[in-house]
């Protein structure tokens, strides 16, 4: 049969639904053999993120629900005002049954049991290296990492300390010399009474010779080791008794100026690894060798072209005036290991020797590391444009590093208005670092390298505190500075407080003077009891915390250092003391003076 005939067999209403049947699935299967992949995944994707929206809505509406206790819709009120909360004071200490005055004092103040317990226990403590045995005599441990008392000096007043990695120097009260570590000697345990009766008021170490000034201007100078001191020349001494002499118990000798004016003598000594520096009291400089080994030659004695073979005829510790600063009145003088710094009376600094790491205040120059002329620092850069005029108070200096005291007095700008008049005079004390601060030495918060510029260090410098007794606010002023030979210490001249007693009521209390360390920690010499070294002063814990835990508990504070204050000792004696720090070779001390 024809497919005509078939068509014709057909009913007319049943070949029309056929017709559009075979259309609609014709086109049907034409369309899905034309979806390609792309369009396929792109409705798995929408798929997908409506269903991703879907959870989303779901689950935000679940957390309104959750947050606003059982409600989709929070509540609000157009003028509701939300409680403040709720104000906690500080509970009281309580005051224990019977307590005295200074009881309370103790409980209330952990700066005022400081200064009690300074005054009541006077004594040295010492932190750091310990392995030339100087920190702690008696113990073979490698650091003592916080600070720790050494029991030989319990209630004995010292005129001075000075601390090395090998070999320690303190003067008593007596002005007698002791030593003690292994440079001194390997079987000394203790603080031994080397050079008795010579009344000295001051000492300095170089690298293996001890300088000591006495009272009446002479200048010792013996070796470090108690072998050399047994085995040297030893020499005649006057004695009390005319016309009658003997023999020195140690080796010595005496470092002398030459053509002194009447009535002239040393004043003052510093002292680096190879040269030493004596001031006197009519403002005149002398540099001379220190050490028995070396000769200075990176310009640090401040004499043009003087070297071991060009020296003067004599002995090799002959001084020598440095004459370029003759027409000046210094003031202060300070030695790092190969460099000096000098102050006059005017305020002006002079820097001579190494300048490696830029501790002259110059920038270096690699033609030129040294300089054996005294150079006068160009001050006036560092306060340029800023109206102030400054003048030097002190200059410090240790290793190969430098700081000095700035105090900088507001003036009147060039063609000033009645604007810029005001506070003329107000003085800002700032305290300036320079040299080497890979260890953080220079105290800025940076690791430098070389620093030949001098630099502020933001926390000793611009500060303020009001002071009562003369109703205005008055600068922070540095009271003693300490430089070690990778770190340093600083003592805020703050307004203190030590003059309580049992007519004040219990809330007054004792308070001393803030207290700073910073640079290399390697051999725990800041007392934090951590070994990283620290680019910023910090704070230490106080030095009795067995003390502190006793009385106060757990709670945390920091050392005060007792400024001076006569005080009657548990001998009965009454007696000017202050506590005072020395920053030495990889350690740290600090000691009641007298």
């Amino acid at each position: 049969m024809s497919s005509r005939a078939v068509t014709r067999a057909v009913p007319q209403g049943s070949k029309v639904s056929s017709t559009r049947s075979s259309l609609r699935a014709g086109i049907h299967h034409a369309r899905v053999a034309t979806i390609s992949p792309y369009a396929a995944r792109r409705q798995q994707h929408l798929v997908r993120s409506v269903a991703a929206i879907v959870f989303a809505g779901g689950l935000a509406t679940a957390s309104q629900y959750y947050l606003n206790n059982g409600r989709l819709v929070r509540e609000g009120h157009a003028e509701g005002i939300e409680e403040p909360p709720e104000l906690k004071f500080e509970q009281a200490l309580k005051k224990k049954a019977g307590a005295s005055k200074e009881d309370v004092r103790d409980m209330i103040s952990s700066q005022h049991l400081q200064v009690k317990r300074s005054w009541e226990n006077p004594g040295v403590y010492a932190w750091g290296s310990n392995s030339g045995r100087v920190v702690a005599p008696d113990s073979q441990e490698t650091y003592i990492k916080t600070p720790r008392r050494l029991k030989f000096f319990d209630n004995i007043l010292l005129r001075d300390i000075k601390l090395d990695r090998a070999c320690g120097v303190a003067i008593d009260e007596k002005g007698d010399l002791m030593q003690w570590g292994v440079g001194y000697s390997s079987e000394t345990t203790e603080p031994k009474v080397t050079l008795k009766g010579k009344d000295l008021i001051s000492v300095v170490l170089s690298r293996d010779r001890v300088l000591g000034l006495s009272s009446s201007g002479k200048v010792y100078s013996l070796p470090m080791s108690a072998e050399d001191q047994n085995a040297g020349k030893k020499l005649s001494e006057n004695s009390w008794i005319p016309f009658w002499s003997s023999t020195a118990t140690v080796s010595y000798r005496l470092i002398t100026p030459s053509e002194m004016a009447y009535g002239e003598k040393v004043t003052k000594i510093a002292s680096g690894l190879e040269h030493a520096l004596l001031m006197t009291s009519k403002g005149r400089v002398f540099s001379a060798a220190s050490t028995s080994d070396a000769f200075p030659a990176r310009g640090q004695l401040g004499v043009p072209g003087l070297t071991w073979v060009t020296r003067p005829e004599g002995d090799f510790d002959k001084p020598h005036e440095v004459t370029t600063l003759k027409g000046f009145h210094i003031a202060k003088i300070a030695c790092g290991d190969y460099h000096s710094l000098v102050v006059d009376k005017e305020g002006r600094v002079f820097s001579f020797g190494d300048n490696s790491s830029g501790q002259l205040g110059f920038d270096y120059n690699p033609e030129s590391a040294m300089v054996d002329t005294p150079a006068l620092l160009p001050l006036h850069k560092l306060y340029s444009g800023s109206s102030q005029t400054p003048f030097v108070t002190g200059i410090f200096a240790g290793g190969a590093n430098s700081y000095m005291t700035v105090d900088a007095t507001r003036v009147a700008p060039p063609g000033a208005t009645v604007d810029d008049t005001r506070g003329l005079g107000r003085v800002t004390s700032d305290t300036f670092a320079f040299g080497s601060g890979i260890y953080g030495n220079l105290g800025n918060s940076r690791w430098t390298h070389v620093q030949g510029t001098p630099t502020r260090i933001p926390m000793l410098s611009g500060l303020f505190e009001y002071d009562e007794k003369a109703n205005k606010a008055v600068p922070i002023r540095l009271a003693h500075f300490s430089v070690g030979a990778t770190h340093a210490a600083a003592v805020m001249n703050n307004i203190a407080h030590v003059d309580v007693d049992e007519k004040n009521s219990e809330n007054e209390t004792n308070w001393g003077r803030d207290i700073v360390l910073w640079g290399q920690n390697e051999h725990y010499q800041i007392g934090t009891g951590k070994r990283s070294n620290i680019s910023t002063p910090t704070y230490i814990q106080p030095l009795d915390q067995v003390a502190e835990r006793k009385i106060r508990g757990k709670e945390e504070h920091r050392f005060h250092i007792t400024p001076r204050k006569t005080v009657r000792l548990s001998n009965g004696r009454n007696v000017s003391i202050e506590q005072r720090i020395s920053c030495g070779r990889g350690c740290t001390a600090v000691y009641t003076s007298v």
